[in-house]
């Protein structure tokens, strides 16, 4: 990662403009986020839940209330406090996050990243898994 230049110091610190999770580099309009990817071990995390209706409505449950108003009712990262966010979020229909492993989906709402925050302290084991067993479905209807 490059080290922010003086100038986009002073300006984050005049405006107050900084969020986590973004990299300043060269001025301060230019902020980008790189590709959040879980590690390689992640992919060898597994549910022990079966993808049944329980675990779905509970799944869709937990959706509704901490990740629909950023991420949208329909998973598109269309909701309205996400688009405040300057990073859009994830889209769950996209082939970047349908081609992620059920691990590395647990992963990253586990630990979180900039704007998404890490749920471990939040949902248990199994309410994540449900949340995971949920965006496989919401991934899959238009």
């Amino acid at each position: 990662m490059m080290k922010p230049h003086k100038i986009t110091t002073l300006w984050v610190a005049v405006t107050g403009l900084a969020v986590s999770g973004f990299a300043f580099t060269a001025g301060p309009r230019s902020v980008f986020q790189d590709r959040w990817k879980a590690p390689v071990w992640a992919d060898t995390l597994k549910s022990s839940l079966q993808p049944g209706p329980l675990v779905l409505a509970q799944g869709e449950e937990l959706y509704g209330l901490y990740c629909e108003s950023c991420h949208g009712e329909k998973g598109y990262g269309d909701g309205a406090a996400g688009g405040a966010l300057g990073v859009k979020p994830a889209n769950f229909h996209d082939s970047l996050s349908v081609k992620q492993s059920d691990g590395a989906l647990f992963w990253k709402m586990t630990t979180g990243r900039g704007n998404m925050p890490p749920f471990k302290e939040v949902f248990s084991e199994d309410q994540r898994w449900q949340l995971v067993a949920y965006l496989r479905k919401l991934s899959q209807t238009p």
